[in-house]
């Protein structure tokens, strides 16, 4: 009983093959199934090649969401050079709530502010980079891509054969996660009750010279490999009396990828510059003046990358698409090519004095010994 209750299952099993096997003998293989063959394996091979690349690359997941985050500091990272010397200027920082951040984490650096050879080289390829960033913004994923975390490469000192005519100012601020101003004007900063002053009566007007050179300013943790807007930025002023505006609103990003995790901070940035005279009406403090604004959204960006199973069914829909098209395609031809050929016997098997009526058919009733058996 269990031996009969064995071959019924097995029975049962081999009705529901939906592969059955085709014995050799019954299989024929020919010169275009063999060519027909090669195309598909040549095929698979090349696009299973292509989806390898395609699993291996990864792309960039941008979302939005309300940024509640309002009582930590915000940092802002500093490198400009200004062409004045330093006991001329001051930097510092003066928000919305009319607080006035001591520029403790700046430092000030006599230099030249020509540039070297390989520094202007690398300015120029800087304002190159900038500049595509603009036409083709899926630039700005690659670098999210290859960003780092960790300190910024430090710079190297220029040379000093020529007596310095310019100040690099570089560090950090910490200050409150409000709207605010930073700003480098004539003058050291000193607390005052009704804000901040700059002591700019002890220098001459024929010392101004506020032509700068934005080296790096960005803001939230210094990521290296990330270019911020303002990165190269140069500007050249035409009289001593002359300001330069930087309107800044600042985006709070989340950045996630393979490489790095860290809460930094995008930026875009409206410039205006003018020249200052109060007999024209156009009044105003000469200096730099970056007016900076916080955006009320975070953006979250995740590297994401498709997993092993998507690869895994795409892979098997590009062997088995390929394999039943091509299949179709050779029976389709084949079969065409067998009606050609039977056409064509037909009209060899008809003798050639064979009569035809007006149809162009062969009349009925014709001897049979005309045609060629």
């Amino acid at each position: 009983m269990r031996r009969l209750t064995k071959k019924k299952a097995l029975t049962l099993v081999k009705e529901l093959d939906a592969f059955p096997k085709v014995p050799e003998s019954y299989v024929e293989s020919t010169a275009s199934g063999g060519t027909v063959s090669l195309i598909a394996f040549t095929l698979m091979a090349v696009l299973a090649f292509l989806e390898f690349f395609v699993y291996t690359n990864t792309w960039m997941k941008y979302e939005y969401e309300v940024d509640k985050d309002f009582s930590s500091k915000l940092r802002i990272n500093v490198d400009i050079t200004v062409a004045m010397r330093c006991q001329y200027i001051g930097a510092d920082v003066l928000d919305l709530a009319e607080t006035m951040v001591a520029s403790d984490g700046l430092n000030y650096e006599p230099v030249n502010f020509e540039l070297s050879p390989d520094e202007r080289l690398w300015h120029i390829t800087l304002l190159h980079i900038q500049e595509r960033l603009k036409v083709e913004h899926s630039l700005q994923d690659v670098l999210f891509k290859t960003a780092v975390k960790g300190a910024q490469p430090a710079k190297t000192q220029r040379d000093s054969s020529s007596p310095p005519n310019a100040c690099r100012i570089h560090g950090h601020l910490y200050v409150n996660k409000v709207a605010g101003n930073f700003h480098i004007t004539v003058g050291k900063s000193i607390p005052h009750p009704r804000g901040h002053a700059h002591l700019a009566a002890l220098v001459s007007h024929d010392s101004y010279n506020f032509s700068h050179r934005i080296d790096h300013l960005s803001f939230g943790e210094a990521i290296p490999g990330l270019i911020s807007p303002l990165d190269g930025t140069e500007k050249i002023a035409a009289d001593y009396n002359h300001m330069f505006q930087y309107f800044i609103t600042i985006v709070p990003t989340k950045l996630n990828t393979y490489k790095v995790s860290a809460e930094t901070h995008q930026y875009s940035v409206t410039e205006r510059e003018r020249v200052i005279n109060h007999a024209a009406g156009s009044h105003g403090v000469s200096g730099i003046f970056m007016k900076y604004d916080i955006s009320s959204l975070m953006v979250k960006v995740t590297e994401q990358h498709m997993p092993f199973w998507k690869f895994l069914v795409r892979l098997c829909g590009i062997v088995g698409g390929i394999f039943s098209t091509t299949g179709m395609i050779h029976g389709l031809v084949g079969f065409l090519v067998d009606v050609a050929c039977c056409r064509f016997k037909m009209g060899a098997y008809r003798r050639p004095d064979a009569p035809l009526n007006p149809q162009g058919e062969v009349q009925n009733g014709f001897p049979a010994e005309n045609y060629i058996q």
